[in-house]
């Protein structure tokens, strides 16, 4: 904070600094007829609390300053208080060299003009555009992220440093300085994204992705090599299918990047891009490796597809198995399954499998929402900050339509965030019974938030807790039960694994729903 007294006059300053907060001084500027000759700062002193009492029987005070975090008085000997946004209460004994009518200039101009600057935040006028940019960029994670410690770092400390050092001349250096800004919170959940990855981010939840069209998803252990990542579905009409990439094959490279240690969401985040760019693609189909580059554009998601299975049985009474295979959490999710569910229990369907494997997550309402179809009343998820629980979801029931069907939940490791969220929910509620293997175990959720160049900040503003308290962050929600290692990830395969029993992939739909 600065407090300056101004007028036409000659000035003097003085600055104090605040031990207790750094990032906080005082600076009196008084106009003069002449600037006093003093020699030594110690002519003044400070004092956060002094009594009227201390202040008489001082022999030479000086200035002091009595404050509090939010008040502070100047007062001269004869209690007079003078008014302004900021006032400060002293009392002022000057030297042998000061006339009494410095005293007189120095009362009436201090009531005339005073005026308050706060110095938390860097002085605009000394900032580019550029550097404006990294300030929205760090206020935005300032206010928002989950971790008040920063990872452990002065967060105030590191954006004086960056602004002194990090070069941000071009747009692009900008950029870099964010990017290593984000880096030191050491959080791969938290990231800067450029113009056309925010804007893309965004249509992805909406329903429609610039990319390629690839649904994909980690190999099944006994696909043996190549490692890589497998082509679980190819949109209809989209730049992959259109180049003949098929379910079942397997992309060993992204724009040189090999896809041997890429988790599935850093690999989706690769694929799409501004619509009309080129991503290479190194892709392993049958006994061929085969080099492509696609151009990306606007693709329409259906995030689910549903099937009715029709077991061997006798006549009318044969079980009737609902699969439902919900790739992504975009703005159509929840419309989408409760059209699935509806039209399977117009079949008379008498049980449901509900497919999460592969899915990344996406929109944490539509996971909410979901939630809501398949429980009658209880917890969906407990959200947290780093002061507790800090708000409830739950169900009354209002929303559900398919609360006494049986239900299994498939999910294995590229189940992710909002799955994590829905079926750790139906798990905990004994709603359902979960088949594969833990889950990714992406136990936080990130707001987005949009910048002033059109560029965004995907943050982590809180962590969830499914209705157990079981906190799934790097460790996933545990299966109830192993599905064998062969099992199919398309619907048209899944059904085939009921009937057959002599498959390597069969599972008998009696223990599928068996507690």
């Amino acid at each position: 904070m600065e407090v300056l007294a101004s007028s036409s006059l000659s000035p003097f300053f003085f600055t104090k600094p605040n031990k207790i907060n750094p990032n906080f001084s005082i600076q009196v500027k008084l106009w003069v007829t002449q600037p006093p000759k003093i020699s030594k700062a110690s002519n003044f002193s400070y004092a956060r609390c002094r009594s009227n009492k201390s202040r008489s029987n001082a022999t030479n005070p000086g200035v002091v300053f009595v404050c509090n975090r939010f008040l502070c008085v100047i007062e001269r000997n004869d209690e007079r208080k003078f008014s302004g946004k900021v006032m400060m209460k002293s009392s002022v004994n000057f030297r042998q060299n000061l006339s009494v009518a410095f005293v007189r200039i120095v009362s009436v101009l201090l009531v005339s003009s005073i005026s308050v600057v706060t110095t938390d935040s860097p002085p605009s006028w000394g900032l580019s555009e550029e550097n404006l940019l990294f300030l929205e960029a760090w206020r935005t994670i300032d206010r928002a992220y989950i971790d008040k410690t920063f990872n452990g770092q002065s967060w105030f400390r590191y954006r004086e440093t960056a602004l002194r050092n990090e070069p941000m001349n071009t747009r692009e250096e900008t950029y870099m300085a964010i990017k290593k800004m984000v880096a030191t919170l050491d959080d791969p959940f938290t990231r800067f994204l450029e113009p056309g990855k925010f804007k893309s981010l965004r249509s992805g939840t909406q329903g429609a992705v610039t990319g390629v069209g690839l649904s994909i998803g980690y190999p099944a252990a006994s696909d043996g090599p190549p490692a890589g990542l497998v082509v679980i579905s190819a949109a209809p009409g989209g730049p992959a299918n259109r180049a003949g990439i098929s379910p079942g094959d397997v992309i060993l490279g992204i724009d040189n990047t090999t896809t041997e240690t890429l988790t599935i969401y850093d690999a989706a985040q690769m694929l799409q891009g501004p619509e009309g760019s080129t991503v290479e693609l190194a892709i392993h189909s049958g006994p061929d490796t085969r080099l492509l580059t696609l151009t990306r554009e606007r693709v329409s998601v259906n995030p689910v597809k549903s099937r009715l299975c029709e077991l061997p049985g006798s006549g009318s009474n044969s079980p009737k198995i609902g699969y439902i295979k919900l790739t992504t959490f975009n703005q159509n999710a929840s419309s989408a399954v409760r059209e699935a569910i509806e039209t399977l229990r117009g079949n008379n369907v008498n049980a449901f499998v509900l497919d999460l494997r592969d899915n990344s997550g996406g929109s944490f309402p539509e996971g909410i929402e979901i939630a809501k179809f398949w429980l009658d009343k209880g917890v969906i998820v407990y959200i947290c900050d780093s002061r507790g629980v800090r708000d409830i979801y739950d169900t009354d029931g209002s929303n559900a339509i398919a609360t006494s069907e049986p239900l299994a939940v498939l999910v294995n490791k590229g189940t992710a965030s909002a799955s994590e969220i829905l079926a750790g929910a139906l798990k905990d509620n004994k709603r359902a019974l979960v088949y594969g293997e833990p889950t990714y175990g992406k136990g936080k959720i990130q707001s987005v938030f949009e910048l002033s160049d059109g560029s965004g900040l995907a943050v982590t503003v809180a962590r969830y807790e499914t209705p157990a308290h079981t906190d799934i962050d790097k460790v996933g929600v545990s299966p109830d039960h192993p599905l064998p290692k062969s099992f199919p990830k398309d619907e048209e395969a899944f059904c085939g694994c009921l009937k057959d029993p002599t498959a390597a992939c069969y599972l008998n739909q009696d223990l599928l729903f068996s507690r």
